[in-house]
């Protein structure tokens, strides 16, 4: 087969093409440090790269659920603490005013503070976590206790609050309302401060600290069930933060170029590049302008 310049000058300037290609994906790759830049210079690589990348959105958004898990059980733990403190105070007053030496108006005196007690239990059952509050279950928009310490729903929302921390395992993070602010404790500490003011309640005042030893019972077997889950969160949460490791290590190894590697390979594209620049200007045969130079 006759080989004619023409021929020759056009397998040049095709593989010099191909050559300036090469190079150009090579500095695409050297500045994105990617693979890829688009799907298609390698269509495996960009499926691939969208399945992990999903997985990691996924796992950073669990952890964003933890954040909030925590804010959930934390802060109804704290309020928890509070309101066993205060019934404990209201114990210790039903037991100096159960005393038989005690007259009415020190136990009128007695009243005033728990009083003062059961408004602070109403403020805690109000307590709101941001914009939502902690004890109505899932209707967190509406305080669960009036100002007079009057349940809003009758039973309480039990509804439990939960949130996904893992793929497809949900954990409830908030208290159980119905077993710690019920209507039975607003009600018997209203019947309480009656009896101390000298009202006839039918119920003497020592009767009282059964029922408040159910009322701190209730709540601090709350608070063992809420210590429990959120044993069982930070648990979930040391895996995720594994699995958020390991995610960012296969989308690395997929989608990252190798940089050494890289650099290699591009210094040996440009001296082949060079070396082919050089063949070409050698194929092309002098013309009569070369000699009128």
């Amino acid at each position: 087969m006759r080989v004619t310049q023409s021929m020759l000058s056009s397998s040049m300037m095709k593989h010099l093409s191909n050559s300036y290609d090469r190079l150009g994906k090579m500095q695409d790759q050297m500045s994105s440090q990617k693979k890829v830049t688009r799907p298609s210079d390698d269509p495996v690589v960009a499926m691939k790269g969208m399945t992990y990348r999903r997985n990691l959105m996924e796992v950073e958004q669990y952890k964003r659920n933890f954040s909030e898990a925590y804010n959930w059980a934390e802060n109804s733990d704290a309020a928890l603490d509070q309101a066993t403190s205060a019934l404990q105070r209201v114990r210790e007053l039903t037991v100096q005013a159960s005393n038989g030496t005690y007259e009415s108006d020190q136990r009128q005196a007695i009243a005033k503070e728990v009083k003062q007690l059961k408004e602070h239990l109403v403020q805690i059952a109000n307590t709101k976590f941001g914009d939502k509050y902690l004890f109505n279950g899932t209707d967190t928009l509406n305080a669960p206790v009036t100002e007079s310490g009057q349940l809003t729903s009758d039973p309480p929302n039990g509804n439990p609050v939960k949130l996904e921390l893992s793929k497809g395992v949900y954990v409830q993070v908030n208290a159980d309302p119905t077993k710690v602010f019920s209507a039975g404790l607003f009600e018997g500490l209203d019947n309480l401060i009656g009896t101390l003011n000298g009202e006839e309640t039918g119920k003497e005042i020592g009767d009282f600290l059964g029922d408040l030893d159910g009322f701190i019972k209730s709540i601090t077997n709350e608070r063992a069930s809420m210590g429990a889950r959120l044993n069982r969160i930070e648990l979930m949460e040391q895996r995720v933060m594994e699995q958020e490791i390991i995610a960012t290590k296969v989308m690395s190894e997929n989608e990252d170029v190798d940089m050494e590697k890289l650099i290699i390979e591009m210094t040996t594209q440009e001296s082949v590049h060079r070396a082919a620049l050089s063949v070409g200007a050698r194929i092309i045969q002098p013309t009569l302008m070369d000699f009128l130079r």
